[in-house]
């Protein structure tokens, strides 16, 4: 059984669950990709308006949860973790819903088509980005544990298999896309070179999705290696 910490009792409630909090709607925004890429898959540009608007509000809610966490963050000596690693770690998990908001800003402003040709691995490129998201969010709401337990023991051991896994998916994101960038430049040539551009733009912002997402993991990497 969990044993109370004093000093949290002394110096107000923990960080950490608005830290959770911040990363899951980061997470719902991703996530919001899966029904904007059907939507563009079909045309439905109303649709994708629709869900355009959901990821940007996800997106304005988790900078609003950022500027409360930062304003109440303590500045004392007494937090569980170093002050400065918790706000880098919320900047990583707030890029991740700022990534998301622009490729579906920039899907949308241009009415982006995709290709035949990579549609299908294009899907399952955008939906292992998502589950990488998941991934660090899954990771991240361990950390109040990780807390309790004084970065040891069973908990430690579940939070290193967790970003393990994480970045076994990440690898995976990078080899999609490589696949993804492969099939688009052998038709990139029947393709209006601006759309061939933009194009490629996107397939690398759906990777920063990942890559993002992985480098939250990294951030809770370090936290366990003080």
């Amino acid at each position: 059984m969990p044993i109370s910490n004093p000093l949290s009792n002394l110096f107000g409630k923990s960080p950490i669950k608005p830290i959770q909090e911040h990363m899951e709607v980061a997470h719902q925004a991703v996530q919001l990709l899966t029904p904007f890429f059907d939507a563009v898959t079909k045309n439905d540009w109303q649709a994708a308006g629709k869900v355009q608007k959901d990821i940007g509000e996800l997106e304005n809610k988790g900078d609003t949860l950022k500027r409360e966490i930062r304003r109440h963050l303590p500045k004392s000596l007494f937090l569980p973790v170093p002050r400065s690693d918790l706000l880098e770690l919320l900047s990583m998990q707030d890029s991740i819903a700022n990534r998301a908001k622009d490729i579906a800003g920039i899907m949308l402003g241009r009415e982006m088509s995709l290709p035949t040709a990579i549609e299908a691995d294009m899907l399952k490129f955008v939906e292992t980005c998502i589950a990488t998201s998941a991934q660090a969010l899954t990771a991240i709401n361990e950390l109040d544990e990780l807390l309790e337990t004084g970065f040891a023991g069973r908990e430690l051991q579940i939070v290193e298999n967790l970003i393990q896994e994480l970045d076994n998916l990440e690898s995976l994101t990078d080899d999609l896309e490589v696949t993804v960038r492969s099939t688009l430049f052998k038709i990139e040539k029947e393709l209006p070179p601006v759309d061939v551009i933009f194009l490629y733009r996107v397939i690398e912002w759906v990777g920063d999705v990942a890559d993002r997402a992985q480098k939250v993991g990294s951030r809770l990497q370090l936290l366990l290696a003080r």
